[in-house]
């Protein structure tokens, strides 16, 4: 089921797979910055088999109109849970979505009863993204240079790509309007990368071995600060880990949702 979902000064579209047999938490799927819920694709089949899934676009992304006001990231997520009736879910988050995630896990751990981290971000790690990648995207940016941004994003950021990549390109060029849209009202979220050891609940975190090495270092070093969390690592994959080993993240994404499933049930299967 498709919905527009309010959220505070504007809407998101939303969709919500239905219960299947069986209910139990509802997974709930957050995108990255380098794509739109598109991204999910390849590993939904999988997950709604078993799984009540909802997924949605951030504002200015895929269906979500772009946002008028200052807006954030995790308000949104909770209006999207209040508006389908979510009390508790498995976050599965990948990149900008596993920072929502992890934010939401400690602003307000009891709606959260798990977490898969996939390639995710942090708010409040200096290290995350380079410098020198920062100030080129700027330099861009600033020129209206699309089709650099894109050449830029592909080079550092999609090294697992062979040949013609034109699957992930695609998905690249159609968020490159949400960046320049959202930059202007988006408000960060408080920093949470000092305060991972605070997570309480089962986690999963996948990296991709052919990901920027600023990025593998923190996401190694966020699995190391959350308690219990455990790292998988992907050889053949960069920032887009769902494009390049759609059956890897579905598996991590699953043992994140029976790990919590077993918890809720009090330790049983």
């Amino acid at each position: 089921m498709d919905a527009m979902v309010s959220v505070k000064d504007g809407e998101v579209w939303a969709h919500d797979s239905g219960e299947p047999d069986g209910g139990g938490l509802p997974l709930v799927l957050l995108h990255p910055g380098v794509g739109d819920s598109r991204v999910w694709g390849p590993v939904l089949p999988r997950l709604t088999e078993r799984h009540r899934v909802i997924h949605y676009d951030a504002r200015g992304y895929g269906g979500s109109p772009a946002p008028t006001a200052p807006y954030s990231l995790v308000e949104d997520l909770i209006a999207v849970l209040d508006h389908f009736g979510v009390a508790r879910a498995v976050l599965a988050g990948s990149s900008m979505g596993g920072a929502t995630a992890i934010s939401l896990a400690l602003r307000d751990p009891a709606r959260v009863a798990g977490l898969a981290l996939v390639v995710p971000g942090v708010t409040g790690a200096e290290d995350l993204v380079s410098r020198e990648f920062t100030a080129e995207v700027g330099r861009l940016a600033e020129a209206g240079d699309v089709d650099g941004i894109v050449a830029l994003v592909m080079r550092t950021s999609a090294a697992a790509g062979t040949g013609d990549d034109a699957e992930v390109e695609a998905h690249v060029r159609s968020v490159i309007p949400a960046w320049f849209a959202v930059h202007p009202h988006h408000v960060p979220d408080p920093p949470a990368y000092d305060r991972l050891g605070e997570l309480d609940m089962p986690c999963v975190l996948v990296l991709g071995e052919r990901d920027q090495p600023e990025v593998i270092r923190t996401n190694e070093t966020m699995a190391e600060r959350i308690p219990g969390c455990r790292l998988i690592r992907l050889a053949n994959s960069d920032h887009f880990p769902t494009l390049r080993e759609p059956s890897a993240v579905a598996d991590a994404i699953l043992e994140a949702h029976a790990l919590a499933r077993s918890l809720a049930d009090g330790g049983a299967d």
